[in-house]
Parts: structure tokens; C-alpha cells; sequence
């Protein structure tokens, strides 16, 4: 048994402390033995829930869904946090630096005033992110999953 008071309302700092106890010694023998590719396809499963209850527009089902696949990417990020290669921390901090930036007509001087212009610039962005030339390098960087 681990060390661990129980509450009425978990916080987001209280999820992680959560996953960090299971994948500690003394916690849950099986997800301390889990790897990235031991739960992959449970994150495939978990985000074909949330698709699920999308179609379906149940928001009790959502609300629980997208909770499996927060966990999923915090189960990935204590992994690599083991690691010491990154952490939930730095994946945060990513997709919010990325958000500012991919969205220079909320928080900078670019103008879009409709949902078109905003994803012209999203892909001309992404485009200079990854320095992109052409069509066929921007297919290049689909996921070979899909």
C-alpha cells in the first residue's frame, strides 16, 4: 500500500500524483510493468470511445472517455518521466507553446476573421515549422498508422 489520502474532488496535479503512485515500487504491479507499446493500442481504443460518444453527443459518456485518453497520454509521459527523457509537464507546456504560436490572429497581429483564413495560416505555419516546400513533404509528416 502506498501512502495516499482519499478526497471528495480530484485536481489535475492530484491525476498525476495518482499515475506516478501506480507506476511507483508498492503500487499496481501491472502498470508498473506497462511500456509505450504494451498500451498503445489502449489508446487507440480509448480514442475510438471518445469518437463513440461524440457521434452519440452523450456527454456523461464523453466526459468519461476523455478522461481514459488524458490518462493514456499521462501514462506515456510517466514512462518517459521514468526515463528522464520528458515530462507531463514539458507535454503541456509543448501543445500550449504551440497553440500560441499556431494562433498569431488571437495572440499576436495576424488578422482571420473567418474559420478559412484561420486554417490557411494554421497549415502555412505548420508548413514554416517544418520547413516544408511542397505538397509532398506535407504528406510526409501523416502518422504511417493512418
Amino acid at each position: 500500500m502506498v501512502e495516499f489520502q482519499r478526497k471528495d474532488f480530484y485536481s489535475y496535479e492530484d491525476f498525476l500524483e495518482i499515475m506516478r503512485l501506480l507506476r511507483a515500487p508498492g503500487g499496481c504491479p501491472w502498470d508498473r510493468e506497462q511500456t509505450h507499446s504494451s498500451i498503445r493500442r489502449n489508446f487507440l481504443e480509448e480514442t475510438y470511445e471518445v469518437l463513440d460518444a461524440i457521434d452519440h453527443d452523450d456527454a456523461s459518456g464523453m466526459c468519461e472517455e476523455l478522461g481514459d485518453v488524458l490518462m493514456q497520454v499521462a501514462f506515456h509521459a510517466q514512462i518517459e518521466a521514468e526515463r528522464g527523457r520528458f515530462t507531463m509537464a514539458n507535454v503541456v507546456d509543448g501543445v500550449a507553446r504551440k497553440l500560441v504560436y499556431r494562433h498569431p490572429h488571437v495572440f499576436g497581429t495576424v488578422k482571420a476573421d473567418t474559420p478559412e483564413q484561420v486554417l490557411d495560416n494554421w497549415e502555412a505555419i505548420k508548413q514554416k515549422e517544418k520547413d516544408e516546400q511542397t505538397i509532398s513533404e506535407g504528406m510526409r509528416r501523416v502518422a504511417r498508422a493512418l
